[in-house]
């Protein structure tokens, strides 16, 4: 019978998809759920062998349902080799130091801290933590007999042989990346859009009406604002671990401000009857990139030949663009007011805007074809996170990535050492307590250890709520139970799925209780029911609890929230030093005579590696768990206008870059002294936005218009920039460019004042 609103599976189903997106954690629940009831039951059951029963069960939970990597099949298999490989070493270790607990605590922090920071290196590794902690903490809190091992292994090799079938035949994965979809939904929709704008402009008799324009504005932006959402809602963002994800985290920042962009242009153009074939000629080739970028997003393992092609066509017609552009200054006439000198600035107007735009979008293909090559990369490549564009081996790679975040403001080193010492403390106290099973308390510490303080206390709460809930319906079932044992083997399947989808479905508190229900059907198993157990397991995850609230408080109390606030100011401080640098640059090509200094290559440097840093503690600051003290758009926003800053220095960069060399000894003195100050006040006010980020000083108001700085530009290129033949150089364009990059970054103070108040209050 059908019910209102859909039969009870399809709103089950519904409900599923709602709060589980994309069915991941259904996924691996599922999975687990077959596998480790089977598993636990051929090795206890048939074989006989509790030893081998625990770590089949165990390592079925920890590569099944604490792992799930991506990629193409064979990438994947190999993971999980890797991931058994790695378990038998650990397992190894663990039996032969765990009786003796100086050597258990001394080895249990240096491996804690290895496989947390290994993290940072790839992505490969970074999922693979939880597991890989699992396999040392199992055996390093069981003391046994050394000749024990191999059943410890056999239990181990097959939960992993079962998981290799499992993600072959259950249930597979799907290949493409959870943001290559609606990125590759931006990428088309905007290419959609600029082919209309440009079709309108150019009178083409086929151009689209004006709603049908607007309609397609309006779905540029719900595509980005999709991708921004999935983006956001990703459990496990792919942020700084490898080539291809840090490539995919730039390019949804970057597609956020190229639509920003694409409105502008596309609006500019529409709006401008007179604009010349080589602004269209620019949006055309960019609307070609993008779709080229969408067919690559969508198939990311086919040859990125047809995305070169035409971002070489596009730089062509940039190229082209700014030659051509020198004939639109009307140079012969002196601009008296201020309306007058905004018309003098407005004549490249639109050439600007399609100058932009290209500049956007060649950053976008770029990336895009980074992060499909990273798809295509060797295992080994993979495993060591080895960037496709990098000269150095994936050895190599991997040392100077990891070297990157031996620093003391990195948010993943702060991480690896606060969960190294947690995990270190737990089985020192577990030891001298004399706790039976301190296994527990480990997973205690593992299932509330966060990195801010106030987060953790919370998480503490839930954690023990959520056991005593689940002790309290475990020792329920247990007691409806009673002797007929049998009925356990039915439960434990569904408690497995119950625990694998509740976290990420209902709260953090409903998995604690399913997690220890599990645990109550699992461990009784075989026995006869034992209400002590039950209060035995509250008192050692309490304890775990304790730990993990200890350290947090000890240890870099305000958490990630404070990292956040260092990587903003850090990244905004060498953003705009960064832009400051490229109009150093751009003023001193055309000093008189010219400066040969290099162009500003470290301070860009810098600015990619204060970005990738910030990501880092933005990603660490999503997975907290606990409410969120900022909303997370006035974040988002923050971590935005990092992107648009870097792009219009990265613009400025490469528009000099492309110049020749201005050998007619005009003295370009006066246009120097606007830029560098135009320049100066730009940047000025974000090093002190990140002063307020970073510090007590108040969120500076954003800067108005210069007048006076726009009317004295106008008129060093009048006087001091013709040629030879009484048009303007194209130094005289290139410097006006520079100068509309300033603007374009000192339009996004506006946005970023009113997120950063929010932000402090």
């Amino acid at each position: 019978m059908r019910e209102r609103g859909g039969t009870r599976p399809t709103r089950l189903l519904a409900w599923l998809r709602a709060h589980d997106p994309d069915l991941a954690a259904t996924r691996r629940a599922g999975r687990t759920a077959l596998v480790m009831p089977a598993l636990f039951a051929l090795c206890g059951q048939v074989i006989g062998s509790p030893v081998m029963a625990t770590y089949a069960a165990f390592g079925s939970i920890s590569m099944l349902l604490l792992v799930d990597f991506t990629g193409p099949t064979v990438q994947r298999l190999r993971a999980y080799l890797g991931l058994a490989a790695a378990w038998a070493v650990l397992i190894c270790l663990g039996s032969l130091v765990a009786g003796v607990t100086w050597a258990a605590v001394a080895v249990m922090v240096a491996v804690g801290f290895l496989v947390l920071f290994s993290g940072v290196v790839s992505s490969v590794l970074a999922g693979a933590t939880t597991s890989l902690l699992m396999a040392f903490v199992l055996p390093v809190t069981s003391p046994a007999p050394l000749s024990q091992v191999p059943a410890r292994l056999a239990g181990a090799g097959l939960a992993a042989l079962a998981a290799l079938l499992a993600v072959l035949l259950l249930w597979p994965r799907p290949v493409a990346d959870p943001l290559s979809a609606p990125a590759a939904r931006v990428c088309r929709a905007a290419a959609a859009h600029l082919r209309a704008h440009v079709s309108r402009s150019a009178g083409a008799p086929d151009a689209p009406t004006a709603a049908r324009r607007d309609e397609l504005a309006a779905r540029t932006v719900s595509a980005a604002a999709d991708l921004r959402s999935a983006f956001d809602a990703t459990p496990y963002r792919p942020t700084g671990l490898s080539a291809g994800s840090r490539a995919l985290v730039r390019l949804v920042d970057e597609l956020t401000w190229l639509t920003a962009v694409a409105a502008d242009a596309g609006q500019r153009t529409a709006d401008c009857r007179a604009c010349d074939a080589d602004a269209h000629a620019v949006l055309r080739a960019a609307a070609a990139v993008l779709d080229r970028a969408a067919d690559l997003l969508a198939r990311p393992c086919t040859a990125p030949d047809t995305i070169a092609a035409a971002a070489t066509e596009l730089r062509t017609a940039v190229a082209g663009l700014e030659r051509a552009a020198t004939v639109r200054v009307p140079v012969h006439h002196r601009p008296g007011t201020e309306a007058e000198a905004r018309a003098f600035l407005g004549a490249l107007g639109v050439s600007f805007r399609a100058q932009e735009l290209g500049s956007a979008t060649l950053q976008v293909a770029d990336n895009v074809r980074v992060a499909t090559a990273a798809e295509r990369r060797t295992w080994p490549e993979r495993l060591l996170g080895r960037d496709p564009r990098a000269l150095a081996g994936p050895l190599a790679a991997a040392r100077e990535r990891a070297a990157a975040h031996l620093q003391p403001h990195s948010v993943w080193l702060h991480n690896s050492l606060r969960g190294a010492l947690g995990l270190g403390i737990a089985v020192a106290l577990a030891d001298v307590t004399g706790v039976q099973h301190s296994f527990w308390v480990l997973l205690g510490t593992l299932s509330v250890l966060r990195s801010n303080a106030l987060s953790t206390g919370q998480n503490a709460v839930r954690a023990l709520g959520g056991t005593l809930a689940g002790s309290v319906v475990g020792a329920g079932l247990l007691h409806l139970i009673g002797h007929h044992g049998t009925a356990l083997w039915f439960l434990l399947p569904l408690a497995v799925l119950v625990a694998g989808i509740a976290p990420a479905a209902v709260s953090f508190t409903a998995g604690q209780a399913a997690f220890t229900v599990t645990l109550v059907v699992l461990f009784s198993i075989g026995q006869n029911p034992n209400w002590h157990i039950v209060l035995l397991r509250i008192q050692d995850i309490g304890l775990g609890c304790a730990v993990s609230v200890l350290v947090g408080l000890f240890f870099w109390p305000r958490g990630a929230t404070a990292a956040v606030d260092r990587a903003l100011a850090a990244a905004y401080t060498d953003s705009a030093r960064y832009l400051a640098g490229a109009v150093e640059y751009a003023v001193g090509r055309c000093g008189r005579p010219p400066v040969r200094a290099g162009a500003p290559l470290e301070q860009g440097r810098a600015a990619a590696a204060s970005a990738r840093r910030l990501d880092d503690a933005f990603r660490s600051y999503l997975a907290e768990r606990g409410a969120k003290p900022v909303p997370l758009a006035d974040m988002t926003a923050l971590v935005t206008g990092i992107v648009g800053l870097r792009l219009a220095a990265d613009a400025v960069l490469g528009l000099w870059r492309r110049a020749g060399d201005p050998s007619d000894g005009a003295d370009r003195a006066a246009a120097r002294l606007v830029l560098l100050s135009a320049a100066g006040r730009v940047t000025g006010w974000y090093r002190d936005l990140a002063g307020c980020l970073g510090g007590p000083q108040p969120v500076p108001d954003p800067l108005p218009p210069d007048p006076d700085s726009a009317a004295g530009l106008v008129e060093s290129v009048r006087r001091d920039l013709l040629n030879g033949h009484g048009r303007a150089s194209d130094t005289a364009v290139r410097l006006i460019w520079t100068a509309d990059h300033l603007s374009a970054a000192r339009r996004l103070q506006p946005g970023l004042a009113a997120a950063a108040r929010r932000y402090e209050s």
